[in-house]
């Protein structure tokens, strides 16, 4: 049983919610997280016949993302915890125009199932604050990691203007618990420690910091949305 460090069962946890998990998302942030993604990927370079991860896949939107802007001889692996958002991802997978360069497989990204110096590029999408270390979850990225690699992560983080921080608290803290319970089949708690989660990760600049620490170079912040989100790019 994976644990977070408020002693829940995350992987029940996204077990519970995988059904509902892409309506949600689109709920919850209005759609900006495909926006998100794209603008993120825009300043990503791939290399011809790149081998890329996708780590906290989760329902594949990533990975199925990665594999239409990558090169037809590249492959794509997304790697999640929990069985049944990677049920749900197979299926999209398996009616996309991809299912033939993406291979989803589930693993812990603390302890990733690859030699090293495998992967051109990793990435991981609003994931790694689930990560009850991400510390050795960044650790295990450098290590897959090939010289000269990409690594981006796209994560939700914490605005620091301070008109716009109580409303953020808000919303994060009252109206997406409450979404959860509307939209999700009463899914409140779960909704809430997806909050809780939000607002107790490291800042932006924490996660810059440390991925200098753990061996990375070149790192570059971009921040959406007046800091709601925000994308870290590294090399190794």
């Amino acid at each position: 049983m994976t644990q977070s460090p408020k002693n829940t069962d995350v992987q029940a946890l996204f077990n519970k919610i995988a059904p509902e998990y892409d309506k949600m998302n689109n709920i919850i942030s209005f759609g900006t997280h495909k926006l998100w993604r794209q603008k993120v990927m825009s300043k990503m370079t791939f290399p011809t016949g790149a081998n890329i991860i996708d780590l906290a896949t989760g329902t594949a939107d990533w990975a199925l993302a990665l594999a239409e802007k990558s090169d037809q001889t590249s492959k794509i692996t997304g790697l999640d915890f929990s069985e049944e958002m990677l049920t749900v991802g197979q299926k999209k997978v398996d009616v996309s125009d991809f299912a033939d360069k993406i291979k989803l497989v589930q693993g812990d990204a603390m302890a990733l199932p690859f030699e090293d110096a495998t992967f051109d590029i990793v990435t991981i999408g609003f994931g790694l604050r689930n990560l009850p270390d991400p510390i050795k979850g960044l650790t295990e990225m450098y290590r897959v990691l090939k010289p000269g690699g990409q690594l981006v992560i796209l994560e939700t983080s914490q605005p620091d203007n301070p008109l716009v921080k109580p409303f953020w608290q808000l919303y994060f803290g009252k109206v997406m618990p409450t979404f959860g319970r509307i939209f999700a089949k009463g899914k409140y708690q779960e909704y809430k420690y997806l909050d809780e989660t939000t607002e107790q990760f490291m800042d932006y600049m924490t996660l810059g910091q440390a991925l200098l620490k753990v061996g990375f170079a070149k790192v570059t912040i971009s921040r959406f949305n007046l800091g709601a989100a925000a994308a870290h790019y590294a090399s190794k």
